[in-house]
């Protein structure tokens, strides 16, 4: 934590609008961003009709769980923004942390930003950007958590907060994410605080250590999960002393 007269970033600098429905809080941000929206603006909704994880996956999106959008224009130079998915899966482990009742089940982060509970994942992130018209850059951080309501047949294990003891509704929960985001996007300070963010993220890190398969968009390769680089790459180490850095792909355990 940022004591407050240090602070770059406050919880007033945010507002956030609640919906009842929506397509996509992801949708909804852009179209606001492309309407000149200034940015910093949390979207929320209790259902969503078209709801997407990455890679033009469906996200399930029933009323009982969290679906909120973060809408930052321009926060931090090209060259930074890579760093920003760890800051925000820092920012989301810190709130889901705070409705987890002593004696869950671990609460860690699978790379680059999945966030599991018993290694069984609960909260999908998926970041997305546009340049605009007018020359602003607009970011778009879209989160899904599943509080009470989980997806049938996922493509990984899944778990949600209930299954936790946890009582939290996704109201509450967001007061949470709403107060950890500002806190955490402070200190990542337009990718300049990128050393505190990594060191953060590795102490919550799922799977350090082990053998892992990644699977990228013309491949899958295995080797041992080595950490990940002050940058936030993922490390594999694919044998004979090989370190491989990957920016992107999806993490297979096992």
């Amino acid at each position: 934590m940022v004591s407050d007269r240090r602070r770059r970033i406050s919880l007033g600098d945010f507002r956030h609008e609640a919906l009842s429905e929506t397509s996509s809080t992801n949708s909804e941000c852009l179209a606001r961003a492309r309407a000149g929206d200034p940015g910093n603006l949390w979207v929320t909704a209790e259902r969503q009709t078209g709801g997407r994880g990455r890679r033009g996956r469906l996200w399930v999106s029933e009323r009982g769980n969290l679906y909120a959008s973060l809408l930052l224009i321009d926060p931090a130079p090209m060259e930074r923004l890579g760093s920003l998915p760890l800051a925000v899966a820092v920012a989301v482990h810190q709130a889901i942390r705070q409705v987890l009742p002593p004696g869950a089940e671990p609460l860690e982060v699978k790379w680059p930003n999945d966030i599991l509970i018993g290694r069984k994942k609960t909260c999908g992130i998926l970041v997305e950007g546009e340049q605009l018209p007018d020359g602003r850059y607009a970011l778009i951080v879209g989160i899904g958590i599943n509080v009470s309501v989980m997806p049938d047949n996922p493509l990984y294990p899944v778990t949600c907060l209930r299954q936790h003891a946890s009582a939290a509704s996704p109201d509450e929960l967001f007061a949470h994410l709403f107060a950890a985001m500002a806190d955490v996007l402070d200190q990542w300070d337009q990718g300049r605080g990128i050393a505190e963010i990594t060191a953060r993220w590795r102490t919550i890190a799922c799977g350090i250590g082990e053998k892992i398969t990644v699977n990228l968009p013309d491949r899958s390769i295995s080797g041992q999960f080595a950490g990940i680089d002050d940058n936030g790459l993922l490390m594999l180490d694919t044998g004979a002393g090989r370190i491989m850095p990957i920016a992107a792909g999806d993490v297979f355990f096992g």
